[in-house]
């Protein structure tokens, strides 16, 4: 089984296949930060943005500078060593790649956008400085922490405590938090700004799309090898875990929102979060939870014409997994 203390290192025969097909998908959608061009963004930021975008921008980055490296520090000491199979080590690996190469582009962002040094520096101590962006840190390191000591998946509790961390960073951290974030983005380009942040997001997003996939496969092969981990119990704390990520993302947004950004609102956010987290709890095999639609029309569909158009400068290097276009209403 996956979750069986050990340490299997047999790839043949393999047991999961779809695990290790993921790791060479993932390797054919390799990107750079080098090759995101900022200099129209600067030019945004200083000529085309009033005080109230640059208050958004700057909070976004700063949570974006300590976001990815928290899901890289929980993947190192809390995931690699409970899936025992090198398949799934496989894949995560290739992620944790991912996540320094995101790490890499939102330290290049903080760079290109914030030139003051002090300013910088306070962004990228921002979870302990900035209260909206502190919960939401809290809320990572609780989850995190939660099973930090945990060397084995013996017991059944043990089971269960191992697939709330999973799903709390697949479900709430990448895929609540984030994709709150990526609105912003899309936002401000549903208004012609921030070109090369929008590339770079859109790469980020597949990226990311590909962990929660990769974490849901993982919560649905234990499901079948042990169904009776999934119980009343466990599925009561996971809507519990996704309703308190919710309100974090929520003053998150009323900290961001705060000057008054047009064509955005606490109430919309609020809603396209609810919205998100009825897909989670969908991909969970459980029932949507929250009355909500997606508000916001610059989210039902972005068009990754600029990934084709990426690659297909290296052809001969790199080849694309995706074409046409990522649904934002999609279950990912």
């Amino acid at each position: 089984m996956l979750l069986e203390p050990g340490m299997d290192l047999t790839l043949r025969p393999m047991r999961y296949p779809s695990f290790y097909e993921r790791y060479r998908d993932a390797i054919k959608n390799t990107w750079t930060v080098e090759e995101v061009d900022f200099s129209i963004d600067v030019n945004d930021l200083n000529r085309k943005m009033n005080d109230s975008d640059r208050h958004l921008i700057h909070r976004l980055v700063a949570f974006f500078a300590t976001g990815d490296s928290i899901v890289a520090n929980n993947l190192v000491l809390n995931l690699y060593k409970h899936l025992n199979a090198p398949e799934a080590r496989m894949y995560l690996s290739r992620q944790l790649f991912e996540e320094a190469l995101h790490v890499q582009f939102y330290l290049t962002l903080l760079d290109t956008y914030i030139p003051d040094h002090k300013e910088r520096e306070e962004a990228f101590a921002a979870i302990h400085n900035i209260p909206s962006i502190k919960m939401k840190g809290d809320f990572c390191f609780k989850w995190m922490n939660s099973i930090r000591d945990l060397d084995e998946c013996k017991t059944r509790e043990d089971r269960q405590q191992f697939l709330l961390n999973l799903i709390c960073f697949a479900s709430c951290i990448e895929g609540l938090f984030f994709f709150g974030a990526f609105a912003y983005v899309y936002y401000l380009r549903s208004r012609g700004l921030l070109p090369g942040l929008a590339t770079g997001t859109n790469w980020v997003f597949r990226d990311e799309s590909g962990h929660m996939a990769f974490a849901f496969e993982v919560v649905e092969t234990v499901r079948k090898e042990e169904p009776d981990l999934f119980d009343d119990s466990l599925k009561a704390k996971i809507v519990e875990m996704l309703d308190e990520a919710i309100e974090c993302e929520c003053q998150f947004a009323q900290d961001v929102l705060s000057h008054g950004v047009i064509g955005l609102s606490l109430d919309d956010m609020r809603e396209y979060l609810q919205f998100v987290a009825n897909q989670r709890l969908q991909m969970l095999g459980m029932p949507k939870r929250y009355e909500a639609n997606n508000p916001f029309p610059f989210m039902e569909m972005q068009d990754v014409q600029e990934l084709a158009n990426f690659f297909e400068r290296r052809v001969s290097a790199y080849q694309t997994g995706i074409s046409g276009d990522i649904s934002f209403d999609a279950a990912f």
